[in-house]
């Protein structure tokens, strides 16, 4: 390794930089690199200063990284770190995202007062949640709540809930275990009750597509398995040209030389979910994923986007 020092960029939050920390500790451990030639850099994005609005009336999922990889794209620094479920479906031109960490627990968790599991809240109860596919999905498993949006970091949420604005919220259980929260978790649901995000639980890492001597880093530390998932569930996303308005959940297993997928889609009102689940062989992970969005489609009939 040529390069004497290395910036990695990530969201300034506290999750983002845990998860920055983590690519920076598989970098060391797997190149000659010391501890004082990596650098962690947080960004401030949009989506970290519009709290108050669902991301696709402010310019959806590429609010949490579009300032991230204009660092990137002018050289202020060299490696970019995103949550995979925030990114959206279509690369951006000059750069290459095919880089993961191990995945984490992909699955959905409630957090409520008084640590009562989602059956056991009252009628009429308010769930936060910015995820029109989260607010679907839940009230599929019990009808007779409220969903309310809520946006901010994990903090911003607890606190929110604490002060009483919210009986319980959603969140991702790979963020709750990385800040070591587990306590706060009254249920985690299975992923046959919850199908999570496209990518949920999954570190992206991101460079620029003419960098070899980052790629050829990146590539030491790049978790085959997640990648074949990610690339799977993605290819979903883009067959459905979706947006963080597309109310679509998607999870891929390996198991014994196959991988499954399975996906949902939910109309815009959310009165319909249309379900893929598929079997292929390993080989065919890159195309596992278009099969499922193709069907989905036709399915749907487009009633999913506006």
């Amino acid at each position: 390794m040529k390069k004497e020092k290395i910036i990695i960029g990530s969201r300034n939050s506290k999750l983002a930089l845990i998860y920055a920390q983590n690519v920076k500790n598989e970098i060391l451990n797997n190149s000659d690199l010391k501890e004082n030639q990596i650098y962690l850099k947080g960004v401030i994005t949009k989506g970290d200063k519009v709290k108050d609005k669902r991301l696709s009336e402010v310019g959806g999922k590429g609010l949490f990284s579009k300032n991230i990889e204009k660092e990137l794209l002018e050289d202020n620094i060299d490696i970019a770190v995103h949550a995979l479920k925030d990114m959206p479906a279509i690369e951006t031109k000059g750069l290459k995202s095919n880089f993961f960490l191990k995945r984490n627990d992909p699955r959905e968790i409630l957090i409520s007062r008084d640590n009562k599991k989602l059956k056991d809240l009252k009628t009429k109860s308010i769930i936060g949640t910015s995820s029109l596919r989260r607010e679907f999905q839940i009230k599929k498993l019990k009808e007779d709540i409220s969903c309310k949006l809520i946006r901010g970091n994990v903090d911003t949420r607890l606190n929110k809930l604490k002060e009483g604005l919210y009986d319980a919220i959603i969140l991702a259980l790979a963020g709750i275990k990385s800040l070591n929260l587990e306590k706060e978790i009254a249920q985690i649901f299975l992923i046959d009750e919850i199908i999570p995000s496209v990518g949920q639980g999954i570190i992206c890492i991101q460079c620029k597509e003419n960098n070899l001597e980052i790629i050829e880093l990146l590539n030491k530390i790049n978790d085959s398995e997640t990648y074949k998932c990610a690339i799977a569930e993605r290819d979903v996303l883009k067959i459905l040209e979706g947006d963080c308005e597309t109310a679509v959940g998607a999870n891929a297993i390996l198991k014994e030389n196959k991988i499954t997928l399975e996906a949902e889609l939910f109309s815009l009102d959310g009165s319909q979910r249309f379900y893929e689940k598929l079997t292929r062989d390993i080989n065919d992970f890159d195309k596992i994923g278009i099969e499922i969005g193709k069907n989905l489609k036709e399915k749907s009939s487009g009633n999913y986007k506006k």
